[in-house]
């Protein structure tokens, strides 16, 4: 396995092709290394297969990683010769390969555009309780995900990679794409964020729909965002269809970008402390004023000695005279001037300390100012007044806060890069989470303690002329975030819309999910082409919602669920002790998974129950999809150790106690028959396995293999490959087991002992009459069904014989109005009461009815018999009609006699052929040994002359000579015609050998042969022609030839015949006589299910 060629491990869809094999860089140039040593010749056979601990560390040591676009490097290096470009190796470090990337990816839109509003609105205590579950989640995970990541290489693909590899395929697959669209939703996000600054605070006029009404600003704004989104949308696309390499190249430039936007936000409040900025609020009573349309907050001013209305009057009044009407609030309150900035020292901490929500359409109020009079809403939304644009509550901000803590997957995502990926992901992701953390939390304290209440909550900055609110703050001028967070929110766009698609492109090739196989291409560098157009369709859904404030609790959802499944593969892995599971990084604990797993699923509801609900669904339909419809993976994951450990405790739960009546079903072992080809001749009887079983209860298909297991095992791997295609063409869900074994009856026996474990063992049976044990000369068919049905009742197993097999229903057919007929002659158990019943749930066998049929003697009441057995049922619970048949001891017949006697004439006749065989062996054995023995004395130099004197028994005579004359049996039942027949067969039989001493030579020696062999047949025949037959023989044929008359008479036209299994003789000399009678039992019913009980009650009357 070490040495693995590439291609071969390179299997369709597999994401990395080299997964295979312990190192990626695996070349085939050993493959031509001969092993020459002599220090190890004991162990040069598993050269081939198993390298040399010296040449394994060699190769470790020279390991290098491949870099991002692994695919494209590894298709490279599977060509020959000069083509092979040589990969350089690594080089990034922590600061630069991971915490640089997770802090431009955490530190984005949400920090410039929402967090001011968010600490105005739920106040500082809040606004920290929400950093803090939202950092403390991003920590927990990245605790769980430095574990996975240092659990062995982690090659280019990072959260998918690392999630599909410990939880499985199906999971990979389900989060992979939940992360897929999370990423792809945040390119939304930023898209957005990027069209708000442009439009709100960089060029307000560019705006395409503008309001002329106040109350359809927000309308207009959503319009726009739609044109300007979808533009900017296909700019960016076109950007990364052109060349990854330029927006990796902007990369740093963006970063510049975010960080000097911080730390002019940091300036700025230290500036306040002694000059706080000029941004005062106008305000209307206690209601803030959206500063747009105005110069001055006054309603009035004197110019030239004479009172004149200033444009906020026309705002309110009806015109620009002293006398007009003007709205009621407006004429009660007066206008003041409050410092926007009033600064650090300033006491504005108190007074944002508390939460502020409320509806759509809430006036922003400062409660400390003096109000006058009543409010009018009907009136107050035509007025310039800031109001809520969104109803506002903590689990909504939760939702919209959530995307500014993601990203911390950015380190795992360049693990390609890093020169030591197991040393930088924990350090440089962990580092990046706590600078994070630690510039959030001051800031949701320094905003509250600098910045005024109202105009925290004035989302977009319409009480200071439009300026971005955070901007106001900034030193030294409010550019300075405005352009930067713009570049910001670009740059993350961009890498979003380049990360989403090699996602998607990883996905896809891994060919865990069918219907994006198709995703898997790209140009012929590699770029995903087609994961690239579908990310951009996915991409402007979310900008044709419009709202950044709805798009952000969609992609908390799904990076939510992402983060869960991290913590819960790391708390599996280690709750399960898995070997492989022995991560560098030390410092996690399940407890903490947990944790962090329970906090992100608290996360979900809190931001979103319907986002959630939806969320999870679209998971785990994915998940359901893969399994069903997706390829098989092993990856080895944690999820098949967690099936592992839950299958080892339920199966030593359910060794405690056998299963009580009501819980019992038939556990099925299925002995299928295979051809010389080793397929399945009767894949019927899987079909019924499944109409039976319904997928419940288990289910071992079993066959047994004759020869030992050395020379067998390729023959035994593809008899049991062919049954289980054969088992999933039947939809039979359940195991296989094929048996290599000495002989047939010895490895049915083993199956019968030992198939299944503890107590997920078969309590039933099931095989296929032997329809040509007649016609067979080898009589081991027949022999072996008759040990099977006496080992199967040692075992205490039930035991289902399906006779016309081929005949059976496939699972696509559909019975009509028809009837299954049980004839219950001997109770057992009540198996076959409970057969119809099962069968009936399946919808082949749905629309059949069951009739019940019982025997009844001379003495019996067959009324009374009717009525008890209908109550019976009636207490089962079963609807079935019930009919008692009569069979009254007639005389036996001249045809039962007459079957009953052919039928052991044809048993002594084999019993004959059978010692004629024995003896002709015998006979060659014997002239073998004579020959052999004579040319030893020769070359030891004896007489010359051989001779040897034989005294001998007429019982050794007898037994030597007994030999058939040629090799066609029947020529012993040919019988001798015409008058002298009598005397010849007496007079054969009364000549016997003649006991003398005498000197044998070679004629005389085949004279007396040959006079034996036809004495000792003749003998045979006369015995054969002159014997009765056996009167329990003649008992036993009257009953199944009376039994089967019956049974035909009602049962011929029924879909399914169920009858009792007669039981084998003690004596094993009647084992034929017990096929001849089964076989008159069955004659001339098509579709018959012999059922015998394993011993003990399987259907009870009790709830």
């Amino acid at each position: 396995m070490y040495r693995s060629n590439s291609k071969a491990t390179r299997r369709h869809g597999d994401g990395v092709p080299k997964e295979n094999s312990p190192f990626i860089n695996n070349t085939d140039n050993d493959k031509g290394n001969n092993y020459d040593g002599t220090n190890m010749a004991l162990f040069e056979e598993e050269m081939d297969s198993n390298p040399m601990v010296s040449s394994l560390l060699n190769k470790l040591a020279n390991y290098t990683n491949l870099t991002q676009g692994a695919q494209e490097h590894e298709e490279a290096d599977d060509d020959d010769g000069p083509k092979k470009k040589t990969v350089k190796s690594p080089q990034m470090g922590t600061f630069m390969g991971v915490y640089l990337p997770c802090l431009q990816n955490i530190l984005g839109v949400i920090l410039f555009l929402r967090l001011t509003w968010i600490v105005g609105t739920a106040g500082i205590l809040e606004s920290l309780a929400i950093v803090g579950l939202c950092c403390s989640c991003t920590m927990l995970t990245a605790i769980s995900m430095s574990a996975i990541a240092t659990n062995g290489v982690v090659p280019a693909g990072g959260s998918y990679y690392m999630i599909s590899r410990s939880l499985g395929p199906e999971f990979g697959g389900a989060v992979g794409l939940c992360f897929y669209l999370g990423t792809t939703f945040a390119g939304s996000m930023y898209i957005l964020g990027t069209i708000e600054i442009l439009l709100t605070y960089i060029v307000p006029k560019a705006a395409i729909f503008v309001a002329e009404k106040k109350e359809d600003e927000v309308d207009a704004l959503l319009n726009n965002m739609r044109v300007y989104g979808t533009c900017c949308l296909a700019l960016m696309a076109i950007v990364v269809f052109v060349g990854v390499k330029y927006v990796n190249k902007l990369a740093l430039v963006f970063l510049a970008c975010v960080i000097l936007s911080i730390l002019a936000i940091y300036a700025g409040v230290i500036k306040t402390i002694f000059e706080p900025p000029d941004f005062p609020l106008c305000m209307l009573g206690n209601r803030t004023l959206q500063n747009h349309n105005f110069d001055k907050c006054l309603k009035t001013e004197v110019i030239d000695n004479l009172t004149v209305t200033t444009d906020l009057w026309s705002l309110f009044c009806d015109g620009p005279e002293l006398n007009a009407t003007c709205n009621e609030y407006f004429v009660s309150n007066n206008v003041t001037l409050v410092q926007g900035i009033p600064g650090l020292t300033s006491g504005a901490i108190s007074a944002n300390m508390w939460s502020e929500y409320g509806p759509l359409g809430m006036l922003v109020e400062d409660k400390k100012l003096l109000s006058l009079g009543g409010s009018d809403p009907a009136q107050d939304i035509y007025l310039p007044y800031v109001v809520n644009d969104i109803t506002t509550f903590f689990t909504l901000l939760v939702g919209i806060y959530f995307p500014s803590v993601t990203g911390i997957m950015a380190g795992s995502n360049r693990s390609g890069d890093l020169r030591d990926a197991q040393k930088s992901i924990p350090i440089g992701t962990i580092l990046a989470i706590v600078t994070t953390s630690v510039i959030y939390v001051t800031c949701v304290v320094l905003f509250g303690a600098c910045i005024e209440g109202v105009l925290l909550r004035d989302k977009f900055g319409d009480s200071v002329k439009g300026n971005l609110v955070i901007g106001t703050l900034s030193w030294p001028s409010p550019w300075v975030i405005v352009i930067g967070s713009f570049f910001s929110c670009c740059g993350a766009g961009l890498q979003s819309l380049t990360g989403a698609p090699r996602l998607l492109q990883a996905i896809a090739r891994d060919g865990i999910v069918p219907f994006l196989q198709v995703f898997g291409h790209g140009k012929a560098n590699g770029e995903p082409t087609w994961a690239l157009l579908l990310t951009a369709g996915i991409c402007e859904i979310g900008i044709l919602i419009a709202s950044l404030d709805a798009v952000a609790p969609i992609l908390s959802m799904f990076f939510l669920m992402c983060y869960l499944f991290v913590n819960l593969a790391c708390a599996v892995q280690t709750l399960l002790r898995t070997p492989n599971w022995r991560p560098r990084f030390k410092y996690y604990h399940w407890a903490l998974s947990f944790l962090g797993m329970s906090l992100c699923l608290a996360l979900m509801f809190i931001s979103s129950w319907y986002y959630a609900i939806v969320a999870m669904a679209i998971a785990g339909c994915i998940y359901k999809y893969i399994e069903y419809r997706g390829a098989e993976k092993e990856w080895g994951d944690g999820i098949r150790g967690l099936s592992l450990n839950a299958a080892r405790y339920a199966l030593i739960r359910l060794e405690e106690a056998p299963p009580h009546t009501k819980n019992w079903r038939p556990q099925l072992l299925v002995l299928l028959n295979l051809d010389s080809d080793q397929s399945v001749k009767h894949p019927r009887l899987l079909s019924f396995t499944t109409q039976l079983k319904a997928g419940k209860g288990l289910t071992i298909v079993g066959n047994v293999l004759e020869g030992t297991y050395l020379t067998k095992e390729t023959e035994a791997k593809k008899a049991e490959q062919n049954i289980k295609a054969a088992m999933a063409a039947e939809k039979t869900k359940g195991f296989c087991h094929v048996v290599v074994s000495s002989n047939l009856r010895d490895g049915i026996s083993h199956l019968i002992q030992s198939a299944g474990l503890g107590g997920m063992k078969h309590n039933s049976v099931l095989m296929a009459w032997p329809g040509t044990w007649r016609q067979s000369n080898d009589q081991q068919s027949w022999k072996s069904f008759i040990e099977t049905v006496r080992e199967t009742t040692a075992a205490h197993q039930a035991l289902l014989v399906a006779k016309n097999v081929d005949s059976l229903p496939t699972n696509q057919d559909r019975l009509g109005e028809g009837t299954i007929d049980v004839w219950w002659v001997v109770h057992d158990g009540g198996m076959l009461m409970l057969l119809p019943f099962l069968l009936r749930q399946h919808k082949v066998w749905k629309k059949c009815k069951m009739r019940i049929f019982t025997v009844a003697q001379m003495d019996d009441n067959s009324i009374q018999m009717k009525k008890d057995l209908q109550m019976f049922l009636y207490h089962l619970r079963l609807n079935a009609e019930v009919e008692v048949v009569e069979m009254h001891d007639n005389d036996i017949s001249a045809f039962t006699y007459e079957k009953t006697l052919v039928m052991e004439q044809r048993s002594q006749m084999l019993k004959q052929m059978q010692l004629s065989k024995t003896e002709r062996e015998r006979e060659i054995q014997s002239i073998t040994d004579e020959s052999r023995s004579s040319i030893r004395r020769k070359n030891q130099g004896a007489a010359q002359g051989t001779s040897f004197s034989r005294q001998s028994s007429p019982l050794e005579d007898t037994q030597e000579d007994e030999v058939a004359d040629d090799n066609n049996p029947l020529s012993l039942i040919v019988r001798p015609t015409g008058p002298s027949s009598q005397s010849w067969l007496i007079g054969c039989a009364e000549t016997g050998p003649e006991r003398v001493h005498m000197t044998w030579t070679k004629d005389k020696l085949f004279t007396e042969r040959t006079r034996n062999r036809e004495c000792n047949a003749n003998v045979a025949m006369r015995d054969l022609f002159n014997m009765k037959p056996n009167q329990s023989n003649v008992r036993r044929m009257h009953t199944a030839v009376k039994l089967n008359e019956v049974v035909v008479n009602k049962s011929q036209g029924a879909h399914l015949v169920l009858l009792n299994m007669p039981g084998p003789p003690r004596n094993r000399g009647g084992d034929e006589n017990y096929m001849e009678f089964l076989e008159v039992l069955l004659e001339g019913l098509n579709r018959v299910l012999l059922v015998r009980g394993g011993g003990r009650e399987v259907i009870t009357i009790y709830s």
